[in-house]
């Protein structure tokens, strides 16, 4: 008789990986309510800055002593990209609906695996993508179009994000995950941390305000990257990317559901597309890439 063991991490990492997407989606959530107050500049830099407080404290990368020049670059280059993914994340989010902001973004990682494809059936993912990209330009007009200038920030974000996911390989390779991770967050924070403090001053320390700072922290930093490290552990890579591929429609429920955010029938069929391509790019890739939360 088999041993339940296999199945029973199976269904601990699958069950981590879903609460990261929701973890993430659910604090983008709240990060868009902080708009208002210190814009997407202090909600990002609230973001970071708490998150890599708290990992910083987690990791102790210290202790591991100076890193060497290769890897002060490659982290330094991981740190940044991670910044500026969060960032002009941020910006999209202030015009566009949750999870049409993440479908734009995921054509990052989904053109970094069709990369490492390089099949002639993987045009077939490439149409869908193109497909749901086309459906999602701000073609048409009234309260449902898309935004144009939040469709360019998250497509600049999710090539940031690519960029993210290669240097954070490539850091990974030379120096220990968690090093990398919370160095790379430290990074991130004082970047965006000054831009916020720049932007919204103050304010970034007021109670509800700094409360809501640290939910957005805690939901799109610290608990889905914890998560996401239960599941690394337990999942292969092309099966993780795979999962991560239905990240928009949690994000688009998420929307739904804490946002009151509607979409139409064109920007649903268009996420479906985008979730079809990364699906199946990352299924046929010969080298799978690991996606982490973005």
């Amino acid at each position: 008789m088999n041993s339940p063991a296999p199945l029973r991490q199976t269904l601990i990492a699958v069950l981590s990986l879903l609460l990261a997407m929701i973890s993430v989606t659910t604090g983008a959530a709240i990060a868009k309510g902080l708009f208002p107050a210190i814009g997407a500049e202090g909600t990002t830099g609230m973001r970071n800055g708490i998150g890599a407080l708290i990992l910083l404290t987690i990791w102790r990368p210290w202790r591991s002593g100076w890193l060497t020049r290769e890897q002060a670059r490659l982290v330094l280059i991981y740190g940044v990209n991670l910044g500026l993914m969060n960032l002009l994340y941020y910006y999209a989010l202030r015009t566009l609906p949750l999870g049409m902001a993440v479908a734009i973004e995921f054509l990052g990682p989904f053109s970094l695996a069709l990369y490492h494809s390089r099949r002639a059936g993987d045009l077939v993912w490439l149409g869908f993508a193109v497909a749901g990209l086309a459906m999602l330009l701000p073609w048409g007009s009234g309260s449902m179009a898309v935004d144009p200038v939040g469709a360019g920030f998250a497509l600049a974000a999710g090539a940031a994000w690519a960029c993210y996911i290669v240097y954070g390989q490539k850091a990974a390779a030379v120096m220990a995950g968690g090093r990398v991770t919370s160095l790379g967050t430290g990074i991130a924070g004082v970047m965006n941390f000054s831009i916020g403090f720049a932007h919204a001053g103050a304010a970034l320390f007021e109670g509800p305000t700094l409360l809501a700072g640290i939910g957005v922290a805690l939901f799109s930093s610290a608990i889905p990257y914890s998560f996401d490290m239960i599941a690394m552990k337990r999942l292969p890579t092309r099966t993780f990317g795979i999962m991560m591929s239905i990240e928009p429609a949690i994000g688009a429920l998420a929307g739904f559901v804490l946002l009151g955010e509607g979409l139409n029938t064109r920007q649903l069929l268009a996420i479906v597309c985008v979730i079809v391509a990364s699906f199946g790019s990352t299924a046929s890739a010969r080298e799978p890439v690991a996606v982490a939360p973005e």
